[in-house]
């Protein structure tokens, strides 16, 4: 089993300490949600809770997604750095292909870029882009991500986006490129991470539920004759999981389980320090 841990606060000093102290400990991987802006009113849409209501606030500081694992890339070796979940359809497919590249090319190949299709209406508004065509656009926004990244002179006409012809180099240092992580728990995202994705990004859910997810999306890989490709599924999981739920995980096919470990910076590294002597060092 991989773990990953959810990288908060927007500090230098406490991102440079928890991504070396991650690092030290052995966690896999670093991850970093993503938002480009957030409206003052965000309606109860959320759908991954009950009441619609999503774990947001309106007046928090963000900081890139993309710029922040491009920092903490300097000033680390290995350990990678992932996305959960970069909102594709909201930026355009070119331009996320050279930052993501960026990433890649200088951290010598430690980029895990997670995507899923947004869900917050607002933010779509606000980035002027239309919310109603996001399912398209990020098929669309993929398949451009995986030329512009594999192919040598790249040409490209979909509905939503024309490219073409260009070249786009370097070529990324991971081979054949950064995985394509899809997220999502829907129909279509299952249906999505079968036929374009290089893994599958879950919320979290025990492991009898995540062998559900295993099968359709197996189902799913087999219908689009991808079944031999690699394929990783990761999923969130509590910070208090046992080593015998990460057995039970295991069996389930779950490849990667990634924690929020802290919300203050104060309470990092010791909230990591504690992970490793219950779980890490003995799973």
């Amino acid at each position: 089993m991989k773990f990953g841990v959810f990288f908060e606060g927007i500090s230098r000093t406490a991102l440079i300490a928890a991504a070396q102290k991650a690092e030290e400990l052995g966690f896999e991987s670093l991850w970093r949600p993503d938002h480009l802006a957030l409206p003052v009113e965000i309606a109860p849409t959320y759908p991954y809770s009950a009441d619609g209501a999503a774990p947001l606030d309106p007046n928090w500081a963000i900081v890139d997604t993309l710029t922040v694992l491009g920092f903490v890339a300097a000033v680390t070796e290995k350990i990678m750095l992932g996305t959960n979940v970069f909102i594709l359809p909201l930026r355009h497919p070119v331009q996320t292909a050279r930052t993501v590249l960026g990433i890649d090319f200088l951290s010598r190949g430690r980029m895990l870029f997670g995507v899923g299709a947004g869900w917050l209406e607002e933010e779509f508004r606000i980035a002027g882009q239309d919310f109603h065509t996001r399912g398209a656009r990020m098929d669309e926004s993929i398949e451009i991500l995986r030329a512009l990244w594999t192919q040598e002179t790249i040409t490209y006409a979909g509905k939503h986006y024309q490219l073409g012809p260009l070249h786009f180099e370097p070529k990324p240092y991971a081979k054949p490129h950064p995985p394509i992580i899809i997220g999502g728990e829907s129909e279509a995202a299952l249906r999505r991470a079968g036929r374009l994705g290089d893994g599958w990004y879950g919320v979290r859910h025990g492991p009898e539920k995540m062998a559900e997810f295993k099968a359709k999306l197996d189902e799913q890989r087999a219908r689009y004759g991808r079944e031999h490709l690699p394929f990783q599924i990761t999923v969130n999981a509590r910070p208090d999981i046992t080593v015998e739920e990460v057995r039970r995980f295991e069996e389930a096919g779950v490849d990667r389980l990634v924690m929020q470990l802290w919300r203050a910076s104060s309470q990092a590294i010791p909230s990591m320090e504690r992970f490793h002597e219950a779980v890490l060092s003995k799973a």
